[in-house]
């Protein structure tokens, strides 16, 4: 039944993605008037690759995007929420792909943890949006801080900490699913799922680079359906969705190969790093909201 589980999986996803397309792909030829903008082709296709590119690595790219986006003035703040889900659609998607291709993990903890994303982002939408953002951007960025030090302090050779696991069983793979559950759930309020995840799977005891198909996987299930809201509801920029969607593939798969080339030891130092900015992230933006 393993063997059959991941090929299902990105069967799946080739289904999401020629869904998307065709509605993606209607609407530029039902609404190619809408295409007009001041913002250059290539501007917005450097923008894609750049982001694209720190995305594939764990970093996100909705934040850098919206401060090139509102940095440059290239559209009206109302329609940067639907630009950003339906130009960062297919590249998520080709990122998904690409690493549960080139990075070998465990299927049953695959399709579990991506199956709780799902179900904690649907279920979870009603009840976490009426939680306080800044209370959970707060606990959150601490508590990403706390496990980034943890990090370091095993990085160091001081105590035992990650593993090499390419997958989770009994009680780990429970709060792993779990984990996942609450963040998918988190995602409904503009938590980011990568950092999080990559710091769950670590501690887990799992390898760094398992993170990567998990929690791109993760997004790349749940993207679609908002992407394909927004381009109903017209509430999107037509011509940087269309260059940042092919320049944002190309930066995927230039930042995939170098994942895949990089020494343990230095990707493990790039998740800390990308734990540890995001929690400074979530700290500051909580600590704005006081003001």
């Amino acid at each position: 039944m393993q063997e059959f589980m991941l090929p299902i999986l990105q069967s799946a996803l080739g289904i999401f993605t020629l869904s998307f397309a065709w509605v993606f792909g209607r609407d530029i030829v039902t609404h190619k008037e809408r295409m007009a903008n001041a913002t250059s082709w290539t501007a917005f296709g450097a923008v894609g690759m750049l982001v694209n590119f720190f995305d594939t690595l764990g970093i996100g790219s909705f934040a850098p995007t919206t401060a090139l986006f509102k940095f440059g003035k290239m559209m009206p703040d109302r329609i940067i929420p639907g630009t950003l889900n339906v130009s960062m659609t297919i590249p998520v998607i080709v990122e998904a792909y690409v690493f549960t291709t080139i990075i070998k993990v465990d299927p049953i903890t695959l399709c579990s943890m991506i199956a709780a994303s799902v179900v904690g982002a649907v279920l979870g939408a009603g009840i976490v949006s009426h939680l306080p953002e800044k209370k959970i951007q707060l606990g959150m960025g601490g508590a990403l801080f706390i496990v980034a030090i943890t990090f370091i302090v095993g990085l160091l050779g001081l105590m035992p900490v990650g593993g090499e696991a390419i997958g989770l069983t009994g009680t780990a793979l429970i709060i792993g699913v779990a984990g996942n559950l609450v963040l998918g759930a988190l995602m409904t309020i503009g938590i980011g799922l990568y950092a999080p995840c990559m710091a769950l799977v670590y501690a887990l005891g799992m390898s760094p680079r398992v993170a990567f198909p998990i929690m791109m996987s993760s997004c790349a299930f749940l993207m679609p359906a908002a992407g394909m809201k927004f381009i109903k509801e017209q509430a999107y920029d037509m011509k940087s969705s269309i260059m940042i969607t092919i320049s944002g593939v190309i930066g995927v798969f230039i930042a995939a190969y170098l994942v895949k080339e990089l020494p343990l030891t230095i990707l493990k130092w790039l998740v800390v790093a990308i734990i540890l900015y995001t929690s400074a992230t979530m700290i500051r933006s909580a600590l704005k909201k006081e003001k």
